[in-house]
């Protein structure tokens, strides 16, 4: 087969690319306006706590597999819920501060699996899964970095009597009175996950382990297609809540 033919001037002016030079512009500082010690409304590190979930799932594997090549994994929280259990009264301000709470976390780990099957020359496959985790956590006293804020709303109600006959009450006249409190829903973020995890592929015979027909001597070359896990994972996340804050504040604490 001949070699294509170039036009040398034609190859010339394709490596030609259009530019242009762009002016530098002059920059200088501007005096910021600034407020002294102001009260801003930001996010509240609660607690930064790293929590161990251990978990087991088998995976199945369509096409079956020989040989396991890569496993990526990454970490999503579905749900994670802060509940008070104990709490303390800020001074006159309806507001508590919380003292103890239980942290319930749900979500997933999702696994990208990269596996070779049967075939001497054939293709990598790919399998995504999601590991589902749940549970909970305690925090109490030293746990919580800043305190949680909290406040109940109430209702109270007023009965009258019948004046017409003071033996019974009044069933078609309330007064109401209720008092709402919406609060800053304290939430999560996730700042790493560490995994320690065996994956292997179970072994279906009755045999002792090192015995005849074990998997040891068994699955050697042998397709598989199930999966199965066994996850330890140290996840570390922050609590935060936004709460209203006094900068340049001289002494920690509540200051109502």
């Amino acid at each position: 087969m001949n070699k294509p033919e170039y036009n040398n001037d034609n190859h010339k002016n394709d490596c030609k690319v259009k530019s242009e030079t762009r002016t530098p512009l002059s920059d200088s500082d501007v005096t910021p306006i600034l407020a002294t010690n102001p009260r801003v409304k930001i996010p509240v590190v609660l607690a930064e706590r790293t929590l161990q979930i251990v978990v087991e799932a088998d995976i199945p594997l369509c096409p079956p597999a020989v040989e396991i090549k890569r496993v990526l994994k990454d970490v999503f929280l579905t749900q994670c819920k802060l509940v008070p259990v104990e709490y303390t009264p800020i001074n006159e301000t309806g507001y508590l501060q919380v003292t103890r709470a239980k942290l319930f976390i749900e979500g997933y780990i999702r696994k990208n699996i990269e596996y070779a099957g049967y075939d001497c020359n054939g293709v990598i496959y790919d399998k995504i899964a999601k590991v589902h985790f749940s549970g909970f956590a305690e925090l109490a006293g030293e746990d919580f970095l800043s305190a949680p804020i909290i406040a109940f709303s109430s209702e109270s109600k007023a009965r009258f009597i019948n004046p017409k006959n003071t033996d019974i009450p009044r069933l078609d006249k309330y007064f109401f009175e209720n008092n709402v409190f919406y609060n800053e829903q304290p939430y999560c973020e996730l700042i790493s996950a560490e995994f320690y995890e065996l994956d292997y592929a179970p072994c279906h015979s009755d045999h002792d382990s090192h015995g005849e027909g074990s998997c040891e001597r068994t699955h050697s070359e042998k397709a598989f297609d199930k999966l199965r896990e066994k996850i330890v994972l140290d996840l570390t996340l922050k609590v935060l809540q936004t709460q209203q804050v006094q900068l340049g504040a001289p002494s920690r604490g509540f200051n109502c």
